[in-house]
């Protein structure tokens, strides 16, 4: 009987070792977890404090899809929301050809360029963009593709070690561009993009604002 009661004994002793060794080496994983978590975000936060920052942009006026004429893009909207929340510098790209305040004529342009891989060109130049750290690069979505001046505009410029984060706008709330901006400008690292629709804009800015805020606090900028 005292054996039986010794070999129980023992093995209730040994459930308790395992089962608080278990839970140490569980405890253990999700501190370390949840220091790596830690550390990813303040690595993308360090990204860009006390960097310099640039929006670049292109946006359109005249007549837009739903929201007829406008006087200032939906591009612009949103790019200039961006540079008050993160302290930028801005710098709109404008071609040397306007494209047609028409709408339908301006998408006709659009897609012969796209057709024809053209480079439109571009008025002026941002000064000393080998200074800027962190570029925001803002355009509408054309054809399912960046408009062919913003390849001008990564053509034109080096982009090596520099932090590129796109945004986009268009008749959905679908970002396109990632890819053609990871190809072109050469060297940099390129961020998650946001998309947005172009009538929000006109519309309903505020929730642009918010999405936009929601945005950029996901990449660890901002306020």
């Amino acid at each position: 009987m005292r054996n039986k009661f010794l070999i129980a004994a023992l093995s209730f002793i040994m459930i308790i070792f395992v089962t608080a060794c278990g839970n140490s080496a569980q405890k253990v994983e999700q501190e370390n977890n949840s220091a790596q978590s830690a550390t990813k975000t303040d690595d993308t936060t360090k990204s860009t404090a006390g960097k310099k920052i640039l929006v670049v942009y292109f946006s359109r006026t005249g007549e837009n899809y739903e929201v007829g004429n406008i006087s200032r893009g939906n591009t612009q909207i949103v790019a200039e929301m961006i540079a008050t929340k993160v302290g930028a510098d801005t710098f709109e790209i404008k071609p040397v050809k306007p494209y047609p305040e028409n709408y339908k004529e301006c998408t006709e342009v659009a897609k012969a360029e796209k057709e024809a891989d053209a480079r439109p060109a571009i008025v002026g130049d941002v000064e000393n963009f080998d200074d800027y750290d962190v570029i925001f690069f803002g355009y509408p979505n054309w054809w399912s593709d960046m408009p062919m001046i913003m390849y001008t505009f990564m053509e034109n410029h080096n982009f090596k070690d520099k932090t590129v984060i796109p945004f986009c706008t268009s008749s959905s709330e679908y970002f396109i561009g990632k890819e053609e901006i990871q190809q072109y400008a050469k060297g940099s690292t390129v961020l998650d993009g946001l998309g947005i629709r172009g009538k929000r804009c006109q519309e309903n800015p505020e929730s642009v604002r918010q999405d936009v805020d929601k945005w950029l606090a996901g990449l660890g900028i901002g306020n």
